[in-house]
């Protein structure tokens, strides 16, 4: 009995081991994934760690990138860069701005001269000027001339004719003129340094209007005269039909308008008439004066440089600019000890005038000429 029980025993045993056995080896697969599995979960949190240092970089470099890539720019912006100091660290940054509107082309002003083919005129001393003419005046002989014949607009030039008429009218030279309304220009709103109010006497109206061009003096001795602006134009054009200026009219006393017209032909017998009076021969060629419109001081310079030129000796002048008749000059001079007067209009280029009298000059003295084409023609004075 008792063998057969320990019989029993030891086949159970037997059979109980190798399912032990087998149980084992089904688990320890398990076993062996879940210790892999914990063994890659740090692998797992470096690589989120990194894609997260990843993004934030990403986003630091989106942050630092020119705003130049953001497509929200538009044609009317730019962008600006710029160096700031934020908690003692310089930081580049863009700003957005407003972008500089392009300017238009704008076509070249077009004078009256232009317009009627005068600077397709050729002459031999290739002059700037559209027009010009060179008088002899001590026998009024014409020693050259290019369009001489032509009515033109002659802006300030028109002052010249101002002046004549005020010496000549015997007007008190001490009165005391005010700056009105009146005398703004409304033609080609230019700017003047005489404010409304200001007050200055004939005699220094004339002196600046004459020296500098000053508009608004100007037009305060027109409207001066006896009988107003319109008796003044009336007399200004009385005396060119009594010079002899058949081509020239006056609408006003500063030249502002184009319909201010003349030929050199005429302003060469204005020039020389004008030359006789000494306080014109004074006021146009003063290089500065100073003027007291009321509790304030005016320096006012000279429109002509070669007044300031040493190796010139001008004894009257008168320039002139708008767009419709270009740069003008007038002169009377002394050349080898001939008095000369000079006819330049509608020149292109500030200074281009000023250089057009030198080459007449440099030519006259080189050449000594006689006349322009080899026949005496003259101008009465």
């Amino acid at each position: 009995m008792i063998k057969s029980a320990l019989g029993i025993f030891f086949s159970l045993l037997i059979v109980a081991t190798p399912l032990a056995h087998a149980k084992e080896a089904k688990t320890s697969p398990k076993k062996q994934t879940a210790s892999k599995t914990v063994k890659k979960a740090p692998a797992k949190a470096t690589a989120a760690k990194s894609t997260a240092r990843k993004t934030k970089t990403a986003k630091k470099a989106s942050a630092k990138a020119p705003a130049r890539k953001n497509a929200s720019l538009n044609s009317k912006e730019r962008l600006v860069k710029k160096t700031v100091v934020v908690n003692g660290k310089r930081k580049t940054v863009y700003q957005r701005v407003a972008a500089r509107p392009s300017l238009p082309v704008v076509p070249p002003v077009m004078t009256a001269g232009d317009l009627a083919g005068l600077n397709l005129t050729r002459d031999p001393l290739a002059l700037a000027s559209n027009v010009a003419l060179v008088m002899d005046q001590s026998d009024s002989t014409v020693l050259f001339e290019k369009n001489a014949n032509v009515t033109l607009p002659i802006a300030s030039i028109t002052k010249l004719m101002t002046a004549l008429v005020v010496v000549e009218s015997h007007q008190d030279m001490d009165e005391i003129l005010e700056v009105t309304s009146e005398d703004i220009d409304r033609e080609k709103n230019s700017s003047s340094r005489l404010r409304v109010g200001s007050r200055l006497s004939r005699a220094n109206m004339l002196h600046i209007a004459l020296m500098s061009s000053e508009n608004r003096a100007a037009s305060a001795l027109g409207r001066h005269y006896p009988g107003g602006i319109h008796a003044f134009v009336s007399a200004m054009n009385a005396k060119a039909r009594e010079l002899g200026m058949s081509g020239t009219r006056y609408v006003d006393s500063t030249g502002l308008s184009s319909l201010n017209v003349a030929t050199a032909r005429d302003l060469a017998r204005l020039v020389a008439h004008a030359s006789r009076h000494p306080i014109l021969c004074q006021y146009s060629t003063d290089t500065k004066y100073v003027v007291d419109p009321g509790g304030h001081s005016l320096q006012y310079a000279n429109s002509n440089r070669l007044v300031n030129n040493p190796d010139w000796e001008i004894g009257l002048q008168k320039t002139g600019y708008i767009s419709e008749a270009g740069r003008c000059l007038v002169m009377q001079t002394n050349i080898n000890g001939r008095p000369i007067v000079m006819i330049f209009l509608d020149s292109k280029g500030k200074y281009s005038r000023l250089g057009d009298a030198q080459r007449i000059r440099k030519w006259i003295e080189e050449t000594q000429p006689q006349n322009a084409s080899r026949t005496v023609r003259k101008i009465e004075s």
